[in-house]
């Protein structure tokens, strides 16, 4: 039994070491090799400075931004990564999600309340660097301190249904 488990071994061991060397190709188009200048991040990983916001979608009030890090948050199934940008003493009115909302707080502070009618007065604080996750269905408010910074992942599709259907932006007229 030694004897198999010693061959099977090193047999392993020759067909790896006759094997080509792997080849290392750019992960961006028009990298150089990084045996020419440091290496190029992948597209999976962000500096700060590569993160791109843009206008948040319709069903948030304006103002916010939003920059999609990973999937599809409007796909109809898959995980998601976003980070939404609010100014200081942005509002997101009473609603709910029909999945799970997992949040981390990279910059300034989130206040959230729970319940269906916004009371600045029951809200908590959440500083940067910290975490909450929300069931589905949690009735729940936000409001920035400061300007904010809040990453989000969870599975599409990501919906907001609002408690009161006025709130809801993507309703109103322009």
């Amino acid at each position: 039994m030694k004897k198999y488990l010693v061959c099977s071994v090193i047999l392993l061991c020759s067909m790896a070491a006759a094997q080509e060397p792997a080849k290392i190709t750019p992960l961006h188009p028009g990298a150089r090799s990084a045996s020419k200048s440091k290496p190029v991040p992948p597209k999976n990983a962000f500096m700060p400075d590569e993160i791109k916001y843009g206008p948040a979608p319709a069903f948030l009030p304006p103002g916010a931004q939003l920059a999609v890090l990973e999937g599809n948050p409007m796909g109809a199934s898959g995980d998601f990564t976003i980070r939404l940008k609010i100014p200081d003493g942005y509002k997101i009115p009473p609603h709910w999600h029909p999945r799970r909302e997992n949040v981390t707080i990279i910059s300034g502070t989130l206040k959230v309340g729970m319940g269906d009618k916004f009371d600045e007065s029951t809200m908590m604080s959440f500083p940067m660097g910290s975490f909450a996750y929300l069931d589905p269905s949690m009735h729940h408010y936000a409001m920035g301190s400061g300007e904010t910074v809040v990453q989000i992942h969870g599975m599409a599709p990501l919906k907001i249904n609002y408690i009161n259907p006025n709130d809801d932006p993507s309703k109103k007229k322009k």
